[in-house]
């Protein structure tokens, strides 16, 4: 047996802290950016001039990112 190759499925990957962050950066303004267009939409829709739907979802969504970011935060301190 050649101990020197060992299986490539067996091997774990390489864990990158930038790459993972960044992914969370990216999901943060992509919620947000989603939530926000949608807000919009169902305001123009309504006819609201309030921008009511606007804030509530983008709020909700920014809220909802930040104990979604605190949690994976709080994982991976543990780990």
């Amino acid at each position: 047996m050649d101990q020197g190759h060992s299986d490539p499925k067996k091997q774990p990957k390489p864990s990158n802290g930038y790459l993972r962050y960044s992914q969370l950066g990216v999901q943060l303004l992509v919620t947000i950016g989603l939530a926000a267009w949608g807000g919009y939409a169902l305001d123009k829709k309504l006819g609201l001039k309030f921008p009511a739907f606007l804030l509530t979802f983008v709020f909700v969504a920014f809220g909802g990112s930040m104990y979604m970011l605190y949690r994976q935060l709080n994982n991976d301190s543990e780990n």
